[in-house]
């Protein structure tokens, strides 16, 4: 596949290509331009011309098209889930789910954008302004670059790109070099509903190269970053340059706390739900847990009891619960992590093997509240660390003491200390009675500390892409 850059379909200004490959048997997909700095100027000229185009579309115009797009997804939705599934190792039935959200995605921002009404300052609301009329109206920021990690390109292109079209902005899609031929795809798609040229454009290679070269460009006007935090850091620190917007979803560290009296068995289910989805690659999974001492024991038996139900194996086959992760490397990370986290004191119960690009669910318990495991060590991959409590005070300060704050959650049966949970957890986003992955299109979506910054969903994307505007009628009367 190429660049889309403009009207055309590119190879990198050098020739050269990154090799896409299927991370559960490691076979040849397809390739991709290694891109250039000079390829993301090239992009950035071409989006800025688009943009003055796309803008003059109205609103309602922009929906019809983006609509259609919807439609042209649903028309090729399995070929779509085979080709995710494949590049990602995700899956069949996880990948199908996540193309289908494409359908909830679009007609929401497009109805949400039909209806962000303007405001009227009437004339009079403060003294000496009784003649004057103020006109408040949001309008484009320009041209954004959408920074898409492996994880879930489907769902956060959806997060990304529909509403930044919406409100007049072109859009540079950057892919992972990991699996980026499904959002390729996407942006084809696009494209054949109507978006003019230069108006979305997708642009691959490195995230060094390319994602900060987008980022240092004068000609982009908002950078939305899903990543890393270290990569969100430094995207924040070339944006500062150029004053740069900046939207950042980072990295997480989410604290599962069951209490005694919390439903062991929904707490079980949720694990499985919350931690083992995308065999753990998920920046808002529940990644330490916190468990009463009184129910510890149970908790833990009834899920190895539980992760020895799940079949892993050819993401391909319908029968798959589990695929693997995005690469080998990414599996040999989390074996390392796994293997630290034993050698500082941590007992292994369930798992703990690889191979390949394949790691096991397991399940480490008598953790401490020193480990790195219980701070910053984010294992993306499906490990569950578990510590004891018996003071909740002392496991709301366990929670707390790492850098991230992405999201959290608390099982009990006593709302009011779910509410106390609630209040008191340094995160963005608090589930009582599930686990912490949970991600609706509509809710506002980001991250406490280093786990980001700005918020993504129906209710608060769109003011982010957009700026105001505000016309006075001077002496109107």
């Amino acid at each position: 596949m190429r660049n889309l850059i403009g009207n055309k379909w590119l190879d990198s200004s050098n020739g050269k290509t990154i090799e896409v490959t299927n991370p559960a048997n490691k076979k040849l997909i397809d390739t991709i331009p290694d891109s250039t700095l000079e390829d993301v100027d090239h992009a950035v000229q071409m989006a800025m011309e688009g943009q003055k185009v796309w803008a003059k579309y109205s609103v309602a115009e922009r929906g019809r098209i983006l609509l259609k797009f919807a439609e042209l997804v649903k028309d090729d939705d399995e070929n779509l889930a085979h080709l995710l599934s494949q590049e990602t190792g995700k899956p069949i039935k996880e990948a199908r789910a996540e193309i289908a959200n494409v359908q909830i995605s679009v007609p929401a921002f497009v109805e949400q954008a039909k209806h962000l009404y303007g405001n009227i300052i009437p004339a009079g609301t403060e003294d000496g302004q009784e003649k004057t009329i103020q006109l408040v109206e949001r309008q484009p920021l320009g041209v954004m670059a959408a920074i898409i990690p492996f994880n879930f390109p489907i769902d956060l292109f959806g997060q990304k790109v529909p509403p930044a079209l919406m409100m007049g902005n072109a859009v540079i899609v950057k892919p992972s070099t990991a699996n980026p031929l499904t959002l390729t795809k996407l942006v084809y798609l696009l494209r054949k509903a109507g978006v003019p040229s230069g108006a979305v454009e997708v642009l691959h290679g490195a995230g060094s190269v390319i994602g900060q070269g987008l980022s240092q460009h004068k000609g982009i006007h908002l950078v939305s970053l899903t990543g890393s935090t270290e990569a969100g850091i430094e995207t924040m620190r070339t944006c500062s340059e150029n004053l740069t917007h900046v939207m950042l979803e980072l990295g997480g560290n989410d604290a599962f706390l069951l209490l005694e009296d919390g439903d062991v068995d929904l707490a079980v289910e949720e694990t499985i739900w919350g931690r083992m989805y995308n065999t753990g690659q998920v920046c808002c999974a529940s990644k330490r847990f916190l468990i009463h001492n009184n129910v510890k024991a149970e908790f833990t038996k009834k899920l190895t009891a539980r992760l020895k139900q799940i079949k892993q194996g050819n993401p391909q086959e319908e029968d798959t619960d589990m695929g693997c992760l995005i690469s080998e490397k990414a599996a040999k990370t989390v074996e390392q992590q796994v293997n630290d986290t034993i050698a500082a004191g941590a007992k292994l119960v369930y798992g703990g093997e690889r191979n390949g690009a394949f790691y096991m669910p397991t399940i480490l318990t008598n953790c401490k509240k020193d480990m790195e495991v219980m701070k910053d060590m984010e294992i993306f991959g499906p490990v569950v660390s578990i510590l004891g409590f018996d003071d909740l005070e002392e496991a709301i300060e366990i929670a707390n003491q790492s850098s991230f704050g992405l999201c959290g959650n608390v099982f009990t049966r006593d709302m009011k200390v779910a509410a106390k949970v609630a209040q008191e957890l340094e995160c963005g986003g608090v589930v009582i009675n599930g686990a912490s992955f949970y991600r609706s299109f509509e809710m506002p979506f980001g991250g406490w500390k280093h786990s980001g910054i700005g918020n993504e969903g129906v209710m608060t994307t769109l003011q982010e892409m957009s700026r105001i505007k505000t016309v006075v009628l001077k002496n109107i009367f």
